[in-house]
């Protein structure tokens, strides 16, 4: 397989056909994300996407995830094009999946993105990562909260699955509890199919390590981070059934339950952990991980 730097992909793909179509990520302006630092995007050639299909398809996966950092940014008929001859190659094949920021899902039509429904695109990942205003501008996601409704809409309406990860964290000490309860209401206007909360790590190859380096941003603390997550799940509304996570390696806590039916389960058990302070709860530094 022909994979180039990095690779990554969400926890749910882990038993995915994984192939690269894109190098990198087409804003790569994201203060905490060192994934693609100092690397140019660019799309693979589809010749050498294909002879990836080729190699992979000698087993049997049930799903594929198409890689880098924003697939959806290559044009229609090219994603029609490799999904097409994923098919042809697998036709058992399940479901497709995508990452998919907010812009280049914007740049897609409806009709485009239900032509890619059609074809087989069965779930599209958007990492939003907070529904606070201030912090999106701060972390330079290149999206407002009203542009990640807009695009969220969208694959809905297309009939596509709706995956979307918040980070916890990323507020910092000052934007704690504003970024929790809009990111909480955020999810809730929007009512992903799934939803999962990260935990941002500092990197050292990023402006966020930087300013937390010069005292310029620091985190909460783990049951802090704990409270963000109580905050996100109490204000979060959905109209819809959601299955939400926060079993990232990153996480201090591992929760999955589905909303809204366990809401009040999860806040119970944030809530004991949380005024308990028994850190022996929690996950051990060293086994965190992006």
């Amino acid at each position: 397989m022909d994979y180039v730097g990095h690779i990554i992909r969400p926890p749910s793909e882990a038993y995915s056909m994984i192939i690269q179509v894109t190098v990198g990520c087409s804003h790569n302006m994201c203060t905490f994300c060192g994934t693609y630092k100092g690397r140019k995007f660019y799309i693979k050639d589809l010749k050498q996407v294909k002879r990836d299909i080729d190699e992979a398809s000698r087993y049997r996966f049930k799903r594929v995830f198409l890689t880098d950092g924003d697939v959806l940014i290559l044009p229609t008929q090219t994603l029609l094009e490799i999904i097409a001859y994923i098919k042809s190659k697998n036709p058992h094949i399940e479901r497709i999946g995508v990452y998919g920021n907010t812009k280049a899902i914007l740049k897609k039509s409806l009709s485009e993105l239900k032509e890619l429904q059609s074809a087989g695109l069965g779930i599209v990942y958007q990492g939003i990562e907070s529904g606070n205003e201030t912090v999106l501008r701060k972390i330079r996601k290149g999206a407002l909260p009203h542009k990640q409704l807009e695009a969220a809409q969208k694959i809905k309406q297309a009939g596509i699955l709706l995956s979307q990860t918040v980070l916890l964290g990323i507020g910092g000490l000052e934007l704690s509890i504003p970024h929790a309860i809009d990111t909480g209401k955020h999810l809730g206007a929007m009512s992903p199919d799934y939803a999962s909360a990260l935990t941002v790590m500092l990197l050292p190859n990023t402006p966020l390590y930087q300013d937390y380096v010069q005292g310029k941003f620091s985190l909460p603390d783990k049951f802090g981070l704990l409270r963000e997550l109580k905050l996100i799940v109490e204000n979060m509304d959905v109209t819809n059934t959601c299955y939400f996570t926060s079993n990232h390696a990153s996480n201090y806590l591992p929760i999955k339950a589905t909303l809204p039916q366990q809401k009040n389960d999860v806040i119970q058990l944030l809530d004991e952990i949380i005024q308990r302070q028994d850190e022996s709860l929690l996950k051990p530094e060293f086994l965190r991980a992006l």
